[in-house]
């Protein structure tokens, strides 16, 4: 039986913790969170007053991001059972910036997550701001105040970072002053995005950061692919995968890691997400509207939709503009709120 294909023509609106190292003392947070090692000796305090009253959202700028479709991701999600209650075990592989995650844990709709991803840097930021959000923090401070193009320059060369509060704001400075917010690394892994035209970048961002903290408790963060998510059989669990996207016509940007993400990955997802709705579970997938796509997930059980998505990193600014994209579930969508 071929796969439901569904146009949603609809306006869109935008809408155990794990361990990195031994328990860092008060002396610790302003030692180590210096983000290199000429700027370690240096003490700052975070602001005294904390705000505790912001909605946590993505930390950082994502190529892919889902800030834009949120809606239209709630609206395709299963509808687990006739009284909406939350999802029970919550799965994403490709976390990204987690913008689902975010939207989905703030509205009580999720009891617990997981969340995974293949690269270290994102990963180590997750597991900073779980931790120790106030020595990250102290740690922008000091690039805010130092940011500069050679400033920049010298901390994207700065490939061999061992101490985890120095990666996590070395990834979010150069997220927030790189071109467009792209993140991309050569063959050897080492970013090499050049320095953004921003007059005034938002650097610290210390209200949404301490957001995330409150928003990321109990989660559990990985680091490793995305074939190594093992959601307990008996269980009905929701995994949301949402990997480089196959190239398309539209020219869209996938070069996220040094190894890519070839056609043979996109067949092991699609048999990986078969054989977890064949296990009992409720996969939903988001990927470009491609031809390998459409074939690779037009048989039942999967089904089809196609929205609309901002996309804001080609180079020319005519050209950024909504590009069609397609939702994937193994389910009939249900509207979950």
């Amino acid at each position: 039986m071929n796969s439901v294909i569904e146009v949603n023509s609809t306006t869109i609106k935008p809408v155990t913790p794990a361990s990195y190292g031994h328990s860092p003392t008060p002396n610790d947070r302003h030692q180590a969170s210096a983000a290199s090692s000429d700027v370690a000796s240096k003490t700052v305090e975070p602001s005294e007053t904390v705000k505790t009253s912001s909605i946590a959202h993505p930390f950082v700028k994502w190529v892919g991001g889902k800030r834009g479709i949120i809606q239209a991701l709630i609206d395709h999600l299963p509808a687990i059972s006739p009284d909406h209650t939350p999802i029970d075990r919550y799965y994403e592989p490709f976390t990204g910036g987690g913008a689902l995650f975010f939207a989905l844990q703030q509205r009580g709709q999720i009891a617990h997550a997981c969340l995974s991803d293949v690269n270290a840097n994102l990963i180590t930021a997750y597991r900073v701001i779980q931790s120790d959000p106030e020595a990250l923090i102290a740690a922008l401070t000091i690039h805010a105040k130092k940011h500069s193009e050679t400033h920049y320059y010298k901390i994207r060369q700065q490939h061999t970072l061992t101490d985890p509060i120095a990666q996590a704001a070395r990834l979010l400075y150069l997220n927030r002053t790189c071109y467009n917010g792209l993140y991309r690394v050569n063959r050897r892994g080492e970013f090499n995005v050049p320095m953004g035209r921003y007059k005034n970048p938002n650097i610290i961002q210390a209200e949404n950061i301490r957001a995330c903290h409150r928003v990321l408790q109990e989660v559990t963060i990985d680091h490793h692919p995305f074939a190594e998510v093992a959601p307990p059989d008996g269980d009905r669990c929701f995994l949301y995968f949402d990997p480089p996207y196959h190239p398309s016509d539209d020219g869209s940007f996938t070069g996220y890691s040094k190894l890519g993400f070839t056609a043979e990955d996109q067949t092991r997802l699609r048999d990986f997400a078969l054989d977890l709705h064949q296990r009992g579970h409720y996969v939903m997938l988001s990927n470009s509207n491609a031809a390998l796509i459409r074939e690779l997930y037009a048989q039942a059980p999967f089904r089809v939709f196609e929205i609309n998505a901002p996309r804001l990193v080609n180079c020319k600014s005519s050209r950024r503009q909504a590009v069609g994209e397609v939702l994937i579930t193994t389910y009939p969508a249900g509207k979950l709120r």
